[in-house]
């Protein structure tokens, strides 16, 4: 089963995330968008499959300092350029339990889906 956990290191839900996999046992790839970047066409997929509106971490700083014209009349293509150029813009974590994907930490949400994955 391939899992793979992106986020940023330095991230206190990330921290909560990789502790929860770490207390089962569960080995993972961790790929750290701001330190190694993330494509647009990774981006695209996100979108496509859980929704721009939930890819796009309008509660962070990045967001917020943001100039308003970038904030105003958000599509899924402006999300997504705005969370390439920025990656501190990306919901922590995304989760990719063997193609499914989940974003945001919360234990129960990963319990369910590792059962469901036979974890």
């Amino acid at each position: 089963m391939a899992i793979t956990l992106y986020g940023i290191k330095n991230c206190d839900t990330m921290k909560k995330a990789r502790d929860w996999l770490a207390q089962r046992g569960i080995e993972y790839a961790f790929h750290d968008y701001k330190a190694v970047g993330i494509d647009a066409a990774r981006l695209q997929a996100w979108c496509a499959a859980l929704g721009w509106e939930t890819v796009l971490n309008r509660a962070g700083t990045t967001f917020r300092a943001l100039p308003d014209a970038d904030r105003q009349d958000l599509d899924a293509a402006k999300a997504v350029a705005l969370m390439a150029a920025q990656p501190s813009m990306i919901k922590r974590p995304i989760l990719d339990l063997d193609g499914t994907l989940m974003a945001g930490f919360k234990p129960e949400r990963y319990e369910q889906a590792f059962a469901a994955a036979g974890r």
